[in-house]
């Protein structure tokens, strides 16, 4: 790879990607797919989480287990590779799969963002369900699940039957972590907590609370869990961010989600489409 930072844009399997250089931090890329900013790295301080629902998975696996300790890690979704990078850094020893659809953005990360040599990350280009669905039983610390077909999440990853792979994949204690999208009336977000509600036993939300109010489409971290979750602990973190996020959870969740069912593999559809605008760098 040049060091000259240049525009980089190539057809992958799912439209048109740019790696766009960020003028004020000398190794930092932006990734974009189709005009909507997928991710965003830093190959100098991976530690630098530049997206606020990415700043929050990563406080998820702050909390996962004791700090700087070595976790397994699955990842649905790559993008460049942000939060694998992260984990490499802040739990060294730490070994992380991520099943990517786009091969083509696979090859285009790992050409142009390449991780170092003893990252222990695995890169897969292969269907996120179907690999879900082939993995060993409790081998998983903590599922992410970061899977956006354009610009919604595909329908085949929001059903019980997927949450029930998620659960027999994570070890007693584990964690799954999505990044979900949606705005008023969260007719897909209610859903995705019923549906998971109905397999895990904890559950919680992560969102700004003008997302959770209603007043904008954004993103939203849906943490599942058959154990307790550290939700004191993620309210402080996400109140202390930039852009300070919510933690619903118990009572308060059980408001947001009354009405809504579970949903199977017949009825499952796919995130809505955002607003014009809602991501995209115009």
């Amino acid at each position: 790879m040049s060091d000259e930072q240049i525009p980089v844009i190539r057809a992958v399997d799912q439209g048109t990607a740019k790696l766009l250089p960020d003028v004020d931090r000398e190794r930092a890329w932006l990734l974009t797919v189709d005009g909507a900013p997928q991710s965003y790295v830093d190959l100098d301080e991976p530690d630098h989480l530049e997206f606020e629902y990415v700043r929050r998975l990563a406080h998820v696996l702050d909390r996962a287990a004791d700090p700087g300790r070595p976790l397994d890690l699955l990842h649905l979704g790559g993008g460049a590779l942000t939060l694998p990078r992260y984990a490499a850094v802040t739990r060294p020893g730490s070994r992380q799969t991520v099943v990517e659809f786009d091969a083509g953005l696979v090859e285009l990360v790992a050409e142009y963002l390449p991780l170092p040599a003893d990252a222990g990350v695995t890169v897969h280009a292969a269907d996120a369900r179907t690999w879900l669905e082939a993995a060993p039983p409790a081998s998983a610390d903590v599922v992410v699940a970061d899977v956006f077909g354009g610009s919604r999440v595909p329908a085949r990853l929001t059903s019980v039957e997927y949450a029930r792979e998620a659960a027999r994949v994570l070890r007693p204690g584990g964690l799954y972590a999505a990044n979900l999208a949606d705005g008023a009336p969260f007719d897909f977000l209610r859903a995705q907590l019923a549906t998971f509600g109905a397999v895990f036993g904890e559950l919680a939300l992560l969102a700004e609370p003008a997302v959770l109010r209603g007043r904008r489409f954004g993103n939203a971290v849906l943490l599942a869990s058959d154990a307790e979750l550290p939700v004191a602990a993620l309210a402080r973190r996400c109140a202390g961010d930039a852009f300070p996020a919510r933690v619903e959870c118990g009572a308060g969740l059980a408001r947001f989600v009354r009405g809504a069912r579970p949903v199977g593999d017949a009825e499952a559809v796919a995130s809505p489409e955002p607003p014009e605008g809602a991501f995209s760098l115009g």
